[in-house]
């Protein structure tokens, strides 16, 4: 027979306890364990920030030779190893100069501009006097010096002369101003201030500093600053000149920079040939700055560049990529995991490339056999290697048209070396003057660099294509499109 029960309310009492007891252990165990995910969230962050910082440590660090950092922004350490070590293999001959090579040194002239005889005057073995003696020529020696750098201070005298014909003056200038001065700097003087101030990146201060040490001229600044506004005015016709050869030509390289401006950052862009250099400053990084500037005759070019978005934004007619970036970034995969051979087999397929252009400079390359070697390195699996390399193969499948242009046109360079050599002229400017203070100044300098590249590129010397633009605009723009 069931058992009866009869003590109902102290049962429910005591499951009422218990289920109380229960409830407080589960809340204490939800409250534990949202500590416990809190504590565990927090330590996955510091764990995760840790193994970043550690990164810096374990992994090779960026510098311009294993990646696209520039110089001036590589750690002290860094640079000094850099400047100590060289890529180049090692070709086994001594150091040196080599049989064949034609050395270079100072050649004498046929007119020298002082002549002084050197004779003895009076005999070492009898002590007697030579002065009427006979004297043989023996040898010749000729010493470069610089002459008196005193300024030749030139003064012209104007005079108004009276017409017997008909009495009346007639002045040999046009008339002066009232209040102006009469002493002025010519061209030489401007030339060289610009000269400084452009091509050896000088401050106004310390270009201040040499003028009045050296030849004891006291120029202001503000002169300096109007002298080189007056040479960008004279090279705007050379300037558009330039402009038109660049949209006409089929090859055009393509670079930009960073630049510091009236206290903001603009940038500095290149467009450059083999005889052209174009160097002007945009508010932005985007493609609409050179769109805006080359308009359609971008669809005639093939643009050398490096892998900016900005570039492939455009329609240009064809693209090729610097060779020369690709290679550094693989120097770093290289040094970022030894055990490796992809990145080693995809450095030397370039560097295969670029070596068959140089043995067939003017050659028609089939680039199919390159593109299927590329294809093969590709495919392979490097999922076991880190996610740099992953990052560098879905790079190389973007741009894996544009990469051996060059050796089916030899009118195409593998890199774009020249267009870093010639923005980075800029850089060294900003190192030394900090920042441009206006527009106008930083503009200035811009066509003025424009003007010297390419006059370089002409084989003209700088200090003349400079000094062309204080003698004559129009005959100069000429000249330099020629």
């Amino acid at each position: 027979m069931n058992k009866q029960v009869t003590d109902i309310s102290a049962v429910l009492e005591k499951l009422t306890s218990e289920v109380s007891s229960m409830r407080k252990t589960i809340d204490e165990q939800h409250t534990m364990i949202y500590n416990l995910t809190r504590a565990n969230e927090r330590l996955t962050k510091e764990n995760r920030e840790l193994r970043k910082r550690l990164l810096k440590y374990e992994e090779p660090t960026k510098d311009s030779d294993n990646s696209s950092t520039p110089p001036s922004k590589e750690r002290m350490k860094d640079e000094v190893v850099r400047r100590t070590k060289s890529l180049r293999k090692k070709s086994g001959r001594k150091p040196g100069g080599q049989n064949g090579y034609e050395g270079q040194t100072l050649m004498k002239t046929a007119t020298p501009d002082v002549t002084e005889d050197i004779a003895p005057v009076y005999c070492k073995n009898c002590g007697a006097s030579l002065e009427d003696c006979e004297r043989i020529l023996d040898y010749i020696t000729q010493v470069v010096s610089l002459p008196d750098l005193n300024p030749i201070v030139k003064e012209f005298r104007h005079y108004i002369t009276i017409c017997k014909k008909c009495g009346k003056p007639v002045q040999s200038h046009a008339p002066r101003k009232r209040g102006t001065n009469a002493v002025i700097y010519d061209a030489t003087v401007k030339s060289m201030v610009v000269y400084m101030s452009v091509v050896l990146f000088l401050p106004y201060g310390r270009i201040a500093d040499f003028f009045e040490e050296v030849y004891g001229l006291r120029i202001s600044q503000g002169s300096m600053v109007n002298w080189i506004s007056q040479a960008k005015k004279s090279a705007a016709p050379a300037i558009g000149r330039i402009k038109q050869y660049i949209m006409k030509s089929s090859v055009v390289g393509f670079d930009e920079s960073g630049c510091y401006c009236n206290k903001r950052l603009d940038w500095a862009w290149i467009a450059q040939t083999v005889y052209f250099t174009l160097v002007f400053r945009g508010n932005g990084r985007s493609s609409k700055e050179l769109e805006s500037r080359f308009g359609e005759s971008l669809k005639r070019m093939t643009a050398v560049t490096d892998r900016h978005s900005a570039y492939f934004a455009l329609h240009f007619l064809n693209h090729q990529v610097c060779l020369a970036h690709l290679l550094r970034e693989l120097q770093y995969l290289n040094e970022l995991d030894k055990g490796q051979t992809w990145s080693k087999e995809v450095e030397k397929l370039l560097q295969e490339a670029i070596h068959e252009r140089n043995e067939r400079l003017h050659a028609v390359i089939d680039k199919t056999p390159w593109l299927e070697r590329l294809d093969d390195l590709l495919k392979k699996n490097i999922e076991s290697t880190k996610k740099q390399f992953s990052r560098m193969r879905n790079g190389l499948v973007k741009c894996r048209d544009y990469i051996f242009n060059f050796l089916e046109d030899p009118l195409i360079p593998s890199d774009n070396n020249a267009s870093e050599r010639g923005i980075r002229k800029l850089k060294v400017k900003l190192k030394n003057s900090g920042t441009f203070r206006s527009d106008l100044g930083a503009d200035a300098f811009f066509d003025i660099h424009s003007i010297v590249e390419t006059a370089k590129k002409q084989h003209l010397t700088p200090f003349n294509a400079i000094r062309a633009l204080f003698q004559g605009t129009e005959s100069f723009a000429m000249g330099i499109a020629e």
